[in-house]
C-alpha cells in the first residue's frame, strides 16, 4: 500500500481549513485516511500550522510520499530538515 502525506480540506465555503493526513494514495482527497498528523489554517493572521513531528517523522521514515503543498509546510515547520539530518 503506497501512502501519501497530503492536505484534507475542511471548513465552510470560502473559509478553508486543512488537516494534514496520511492516506492511501488511491483514496480521494477528502476521503478515508489512516492518521491525522497536523493541521493548517491559512485564514488566521498569522497563519496557524501545527504538526506532530513524531508522527510525521515516523511516516516519512516508512516511505510515505508528500504532496507538493504538504512538503512545503513540512519544510516550513522544520520537520524535513530533521528527517534529512537523521538519515
Amino acid at each position: 500500500m503506497a501512502t501519501k502525506i497530503r492536505l484534507r480540506r475542511m471548513g465552510a465555503k470560502k473559509n478553508p481549513f486543512y488537516r494534514m493526513v496520511v492516506a492511501d494514495s488511491n483514496s480521494p482527497r477528502d476521503g478515508r485516511f489512516i492518521e491525522e498528523i497536523g493541521y493548517y489554517d491559512p485564514t488566521k493572521r498569522p497563519e496557524v500550522l501545527k504538526i506532530d513531528e513524531e508522527k510525521a517523522l515516523k511516516w516519512l521514515s516508512t516511505g510515505a510520499q508528500t504532496s507538493d503543498t504538504a512538503k512545503s509546510l513540512l519544510r516550513q515547520a522544520g520537520v524535513l530538515a530533521k528527517f534529512h539530518s537523521k538519515n
